[in-house]
């Protein structure tokens, strides 16, 4: 970047290229708009996404090891995060679900007393079910059959039903022109169903960001910008706002810039987000101003996430799409199967036996009763050709509110983010590491395939919840005694700062939000006039 380009203005800098922020960038575009997108992660090829998972430098991003990898693990107190980094965000490494959640989610008193959502969301979850190109899976496994029979044998066979998806069927392995945006967009692969879709699609069957917001973006005059941490944002005098960037040139080799914006649109997720936010909120040359409820309300979609590995060799798991199937529990619940393709059992490594309890020893008597129930069975399980073939993933979901609080930790080694539990009297409980529905399902499960139940050690032993879709932090409000932002994404206080991604989902959906998160940054981009009009006063 030169001087000139340094000191020139943008209409927009977008911070994050997940499903926010590929949203703005497209949308603000079309409007006219300059653009630019920031993306702390790397540009993806579909052959730069590992083969397997223990390809540990391609697959995880663990920059101070120079592993840039789209998969992040990041663990708190109170929580283990599952993330994606890279240009598309989450939908690198996501499992292509796109469900609109139940009716009580548009009904939750966290946000219904600000609007009719569900018939205000409704358009906008019909444009971004087209933009992602949805579609409903027709290749059926044999763990889906299994999942049926589960279904059936505890009533929820009308219940069993195939999963709404973000890939490209076709023809297995045939490379056709672009099937959704009139040959606009680009080549599309039919799936093969090697059950890889959360490490990275290798073969462009996968409807990634990059694939259709994003690469519809640039053609349109949008800037992506990888491998770019905006790391400062302050008010400029007279308007707008100067941002820091943060460049990677190489392992530990940086560049800083300096980049000024009228309005900026923040899109980091969570843990992008809100970490930054709550570092300018804290540095009074930045944006001092920002509510106090910026970091409150953290939600996790209450989910459970259970291994159950099978001793029979006759099962392989790993065929198909990554979720194909799903059961609905309850008005407020369901669950489905998840998978890795074959070879990508790097998860063993952080295998426990699933050891529900409250306390340390309640969970090491747990797990000592696993381990004596089936001593045979443990040997097996650890010494499995193929972890992924052979281990069902059990993903179980519910609707019912679970919060957090985030707050500024001040050390960059250890994520500059903390949590502090949950916002007790006010919505939620803490999340909970063991849910005992998900137990009592995993268990039958295992009885069938003739297996073991598992979780990761930080949920056996340390009774810390475990999710991949985390929400809130930056949670809608009339004002900023109530909230950070209002219905518009505006954030209260700061004229042109939006906040457009998971952060700003104000109740918690009980299913993957990735569609839910598009559907609110479509209308939250539809209510910004072209360039060529005024900009909307605060209220309007």
């Amino acid at each position: 970047m030169d001087k000139a380009e340094q000191q020139s203005e943008l209409d927009f800098a977008v911070i994050g290229s997940g499903f926010g922020g590929s949203v703005a960038a497209l949308r603000l575009a079309e409007k006219g708009y300059q653009v630019r997108v920031f993306e702390k992660g790397r540009r993806f090829a579909a052959g730069d996404f590992p083969k397997t998972n223990w390809h540990m430098k391609r697959w995880l991003w663990l920059p101070l090891l120079n592993f840039l990898g789209p998969f992040k693990i990041s663990l708190f107190r109170h929580v283990t995060v599952f993330s994606g980094v890279g240009v598309g965000g989450g939908s690198l490494v996501y499992a292509n679900t796109l469900p609109v959640p139940k009716d009580s989610f548009f009904a939750a008193p966290t946000w219904a007393h600000l609007g009719d959502w569900q018939t205000a969301l409704a358009p906008f979850y019909r444009k971004a079910l087209q933009m992602l190109g949805a579609t409903t899976n027709k290749h059926l496994t044999r763990t889906d059959t299994l999942m049926r029979d589960v279904a059936t044998d505890i009533g929820l066979d009308k219940e069993f039903s195939p999963t709404e998806v973000a890939i490209y069927f076709g023809q297995p392995g045939k490379t056709v022109a672009d099937p959704y945006f009139g040959g606009d967009g680009p080549d599309r692969t039919g799936c093969i169903h090697c059950g890889a879709c959360m490490t990275g699609c290798r073969h462009g069957a996968k409807n990634t960001l990059d694939r259709n917001y994003l690469y519809l973006a640039e053609k349109r005059g949008a800037v992506i910008q990888p491998n770019s941490e905006v790391v400062t944002v302050k008010p400029r005098h007279g308007g707008g706002y100067e941002l820091s960037v943060k460049q990677r040139l190489g392992w530990l080799r940086f560049r800083r810039t300096t980049v000024y914006a009228k309005q900026v649109v923040f899109s980091g997720g969570v843990l992008g987000t809100v970490n930054l936010l709550l570092k300018m909120q804290a540095d009074r040359r930045c944006l001092p101003n920002l509510s106090p409820h910026l970091g409150h309300f953290v939600r996790t979609n209450s989910e459970s996430i259970i291994g159950i590995m099978s001793h029979d060799q006759s099962y392989d798991f790993s065929q198909g799409i990554a979720i194909s199937s799903i059961i609905t529990a309850d008005e407020h619940s369901h669950f489905e199967p998840v998978r890795y393709g074959a070879g990508s059992g790097a998860f063993r490594l952080l295998m426990a036996p699933h050891a529900p309890g409250k306390t340390f020893w309640q969970r090491m008597g747990a797990m000592a009763r696993a381990v004596t129930k089936s001593p045979w069975g443990w040997v097996k399980a650890v010494f499995i050709n193929d972890f992924s073939k052979q281990t069902l993933i059990l993903l179980y979901m519910r609707s019912l509110d679970d919060t957090l609080s985030f707050a500024r930790r001040h050390s960059p080694w250890l994520g500059g983010l903390k949590t502090m539990g949950s916002n007790v009297g006010i919505h939620g409980t803490k999340p909970m590491a063991f849910l005992p529905e998900a137990t009592a399902l995993a268990h039958r499960i295992a009885a069938k395939i003739n297996g073991v139940v598992c979780n990761v050690f930080p949920e056996s032993l340390l009774g810390i919840a475990s999710t991949a879709h985390l929400l809130g932090g930056c949670c809608m409000g009339t004002s900023a005694a109530d909230g950070v932002i209002d219905t518009h994404h505006r954030v209260f206080g700061y004229e042109g700062l939006y906040v457009v991604d998971g952060s700003a989902v104000s109740a918690t959906p009980g299913v993957n939000p990735s569609l839910t998160i598009t559907a609110l940054a479509e209308r939250a981009m539809d209510l910004i006039p072209p360039k060529t009009e005024a900009r909307p006063q605060r209220g309007q």
